[in-house]
């Protein structure tokens, strides 16, 4: 059960008192009133105020959303229209959102506007000289502002479509190639100018604004970037007509990132915003950004980030905090996607839509369609959502710690699913070959999750057809000496038979589970002819105490799918002794390090068969050290190196269906 505290926030005229200031600059820091340096660690809200095809699905029929709009109304008509796009913003983004990031852990929003909710265009304007202002972008942003505040969060305001659209990719800015562009009117130019000095006379003084990001990625030919410093000029000064206090973002040319004659900075409150996509964590890759910071005393900020697997987010996030750089990430949600905080579930509805657009059927009827859309609208409601608490995760805690977490809570007895392997950086909750590879000099990159399914990390998973025993997806195209950790409570002690449920096309296969990081076991994967054949195999046996645990499943030889791994009590009402369990041990040897000879020690609680055995790192047998009976107590055996290669190897003990194992070193 989740305990919520409730605050009484005194507001007075919309400005909540415990603010801490409205931010401002301070050399190359951004601060609040009180002087304390603020890294601003934010999320993009696209697709709400302006849809990006590629969000949508649309892309290769509609990119932009004058592209999309028209689509829809071919098929519904422009009232019905109307009905989707209201439903559309009344549900995408609301209060629970909100609270939800803060209690993520950020403490800034990126708001991606368009124009058009805020204002005509030029065609419509009665007077092409006068500005027409419509409400209903002011009252969402009125809404979005008080839902931040609540949370004690930053809203930075971005224009992302401006009057004409100020890029040529027509997805980012709307961009509309039969009319005139930002850059090809004076008139979307005044309009773009008028529209920021009416957002800052409606907003001036409030402490919870972090500042205006004048202009979401341009990208046109501008040479020199005269016109593009001459806009912002123009901008600034309407806006410090009105507002003298809040930070001005300025992006370059070219996605943000050109910024030739945009030095040096006009404004002494100004931050200077870049975005960093599809390139590598390196200092390399942001010094020029550094360079200016430095150059001219001023703070930088990336305003935008993401569409990456959760290795580069990591990454990312930490090469920009180790560099003292805040930061927004992008997108919060959008239809069907692994690599968002949140995953819009695509109806059957709105797939047939998508596949009548493509050319695939009949035209359908106007009911049909309009419901179709409307539960994508329901759909958009956080409620409705796929939560990805890996991509959170990657995002927030990863950076700052090495440490794994539970992804699902995992009870034994039971199964655990391949798929909800434990939260953590590559290396600390998984190691997976692939997690992002890039080619700057040809564009191209290694793909983090093969499948595109269910977690944004490295980990490769696919749709599972063992639809009778999984949960929809299992792990695939596994490589060698890959491996997955799992975290799981076991309710009463007990020893426990495991078994994988696997499917492979070959016979290569290796599987090794360690446990607790002592105990383990080595098995091979059948071939079961087909990578969707699947076929259960017993591993063998172990003890587990009452209480929290962790197996590691590595594939010593890969090349098999896993469905999941099954742990099956053997006493279930406590029939071993815990107290003879106990004395049952296998100890490290020593010395370890050795060269070539070691002893190996153990005990027992009561006499029996005894099974003591040696393993190199692949998991193939190298010696039986021992296969009799032997007493209850403490036995010592000696076991030499010698003719073995230097590496790590592993002894098993073997005591009536338990297994334990460790780890030594032999060093030539």
């Amino acid at each position: 059960m989740k305990t919520f505290i409730v605050v009484l926030l005194i507001v007075v005229s919309g400005h909540s008192l415990w603010a801490s200031g409205i931010l401002k600059t301070k050399e190359k820091k951004i601060v609040n009133e009180q002087g304390d340096e603020i890294i601003l660690r934010g999320m993009g809200l696209g697709g709400w105020m302006l849809q990006e095809g590629y969000m949508m699905q649309t892309s290769s029929f509609a990119s932009a959303q004058h592209e999309i709009r028209t689509k829809i109304e071919e098929l519904i008509g422009p009232e019905n229209t109307q009905t989707f796009y209201n439903a559309w913003l009344a549900n995408h983004t609301q209060k629970s959102d909100i609270d939800s990031l803060a209690a993520w852990g950020f403490n800034s929003v990126r708001l991606p506007m368009h124009y058009n909710l805020f204002t005509l265009s030029v065609d419509d304007e009665p007077n092409p000289l006068e500005n027409t202002w419509l409400n209903k972008g002011f009252e969402l942003t009125d809404s979005l502002l008080s839902w931040c505040a609540s949370n004690n969060m930053y809203l930075i305001l971005d224009l992302h479509a401006a009057p004409g659209g100020q890029g040529k990719d027509a997805a980012i800015s709307d961009y509309d190639s039969t009319k005139p562009s930002l850059w090809e009117s004076p008139l979307n130019r005044m309009k773009t100018v008028a529209l920021w000095r009416k957002l800052a006379e409606r907003y001036a003084g409030n402490a919870w604004i972090g500042g205006y990001d004048l202009l979401n990625e341009p990208n046109w030919e501008l040479p020199n970037n005269n016109l593009l410093k001459d806009l912002y000029k123009q901008i600034t000064q309407a806006v410090r007509e009105v507002d003298s206090t809040h930070i001005i973002f300025i992006e370059g040319n070219w996605f943000a990132n050109d910024f030739t004659g945009l030095t040096p900075p006009w404004d002494d409150n100004m931050v200077y915003s870049f975005h960093k996509y599809w390139n590598y964590n390196a200092q390399s890759e942001i010094q020029w950004m550094l360079n200016i910071r430095d150059t001219y005393n001023i703070p930088i900020w990336c305003g935008e980030s993401g569409e990456n697997s959760n290795v580069w987010f990591n990454d990312a996030v930490r090469l920009l905090e180790k560099n003292k750089i805040g930061w927004a990430w992008w997108p919060l949600k959008k239809v069907e996607s692994i690599s968002g905080p949140l995953s819009i579930p695509k109806n059957e509805g709105y797939q047939v839509l998508l596949d009548y657009w493509e050319g695939k059927g009949e035209k359908l009827t106007e009911a049909f369609s309009l419901n179709a859309l409307l539960q994508l609208a329901e759909n958009t409601k956080l409620e409705n959502c796929i939560y990805q608490k890996d991509v959170i995760d990657a995002l927030i805690r990863q950076p700052n710690s090495s440490d794994t977490k539970l992804y699902k809570r995992n009870n034994i007895p039971g199964k655990i699913f391949a798929v909800d392997f434990d939260m953590g950086r590559n290396t600390s909750a998984y190691l997976d070959n692939d997690f992002a590879n890039y080619e700057i000099s040809t564009g191209t990159y290694t793909a983090w999750n093969s499948g595109w399914n269910y977690r944004n990390d490295a980990v490769d998973i696919e749709l599972c057809k063992d639809t009778a025993t999984s949960n929809g997806f299992n792990v695939g195209w596994t490589e060698d000496n890959e491996w997955l950790k799992y975290s799981f409570y076991v309710e009463h002690a007990d020893s426990f038979k495991l078994y994988l449920r696997v499917a492979s096309n070959n016979n290569s296969g290796l599987v090794k589970i360690m446990a607790d990081g002592g105990q383990g076991l080595v098995t091979s994967v059948p071939n079961t002819n087909g990578w969707q054949e699947w076929k259960t195999i017993g591993i063998g046996q172990l003890y587990f105490t009452e209480g929290s645990h962790q197996i590691i499943i590595e594939m010593v030889t890969g090349g098999f799918n896993i469905n999941y791994i099954e742990f099956k009590a053997q006493n279930i009402n406590g029939i071993i002794d815990k107290e003879q369990i106990q004395s049952f041990e296998l100890f490290q040897n020593y010395p370890n390090p050795f060269n070539p000879i070691t002893t190996i020690q153990y005990q027992l609680y009561r006499s029996g068969p005894v099974k003591l055995k040696v393993f190199n790192s692949l998991g193939a047998l190298v010696w039986d050290i021992l296969k009799e009976e032997q007493a209850a107590g403490n036995h010592l055996e000696l076991f030499s190196g010698k003719g073995l290669a230097s590496g790590v190897y592993y002894y098993q003990l073997q005591f009536e269906g338990l297994v334990k194992q460790k780890a030594m070193i032999l060093i030539r």
